[in-house]
């Protein structure tokens, strides 16, 4: 498997561009539900292009991105560069670099499946505050919400260079509650949606490690079948990507 901290290196512009962004109902949940305080300081670990961070620099917080990828750190460091309370950081999920005891909640978008979940979990507890919470959050896409929908996970299955092996649902619910224990966690879920054109799509597909670049001998056959199936079920020139967004919520011991 390539090594998953270089894994979107070609890929950042259009994973800017083309992936969900979270809804504000993670920050109203952590809000009420974990005490998330303006005060509060922010480590969103395995950070990337900035998108879960921005939700949290837009509500005041200060933000540690911490980013193990050069070419998506750099990016985030980019679209996030508005932000005075942003701090990029060099380092990773087991390794973040930051001072012990330093943050009131740990984030990790889309980005816990790629962790060494022991290492990880171990460094989080040294940087967290007394009391401070560990959030990790997935936009799930849905893959039988639409007849577009199953042909897109279909495309998935067939062109795919290592999709089974490192798609996030195979972080489930006992190793969430591994990572947690013996502490409790809570589970919630939202609604979330992209509405694309055929350019969209493309992007959006283009975004993921696991698809063909340009030069694979299934690239083009890959782009084919998906202008096939956007043709088949576009209505007006669009499509909908429907997601759940998953939120896990808890303390460490």
């Amino acid at each position: 498997m390539k090594d998953p901290t270089h894994r979107f290196s070609s890929r950042v512009e259009n994973y800017i561009k083309y992936r969900p962004r979270y809804p504000n109902r993670v920050i109203q949940t952590l809000t009420s539900e974990c005490e998330l305080a303006s005060k509060s300081v922010i480590a969103d670990i395995g950070s990337g292009t900035g998108i879960l961070g921005e939700l949290f620099l837009k509500n005041g917080h200060r933000v540690f991105g911490v980013e193990p990828n050069r070419e998506m750190r750099e990016a985030g460091e980019r679209f996030l560069r508005k932000y005075p309370d942003f701090t990029s950081v060099d380092g990773a999920a087991e390794a973040t670099t930051l001072p012990d005891r330093s943050v009131d909640l740990i984030t990790a978008g889309q980005a816990f499946h790629w962790f060494d979940r022991k290492r990880a979990r171990k460094e989080f507890a040294r940087i967290l505050n007394p009391g401070g919470w560990v959030a990790l959050i997935w936009n799930e896409r849905l893959t039988d919400t639409s007849p577009f929908l199953r042909a897109y996970e279909d495309l998935l299955q067939k062109y795919g260079t290592d999709y089974a092996a490192v798609d996030h649902r195979n972080v489930d619910a006992e190793a969430i509650a591994a990572f947690f224990a013996p502490q409790p966690f809570t589970r919630r879920k939202f609604e979330n949606r992209q509405v694309f054109d055929f350019d969209g799509v493309k992007g959006r597909l283009l975004s993921s490690s696991y698809t063909p670049e340009p030069g694979h001998p299934n690239h083009q056959s890959m782009l084919d079948a998906l202008q096939a199936n956007f043709d088949r079920y576009q209505a007006d020139g669009k499509v909908s990507f429907d997601y759940l967004t998953l939120l896990y919520v808890g303390h460490l011991a």
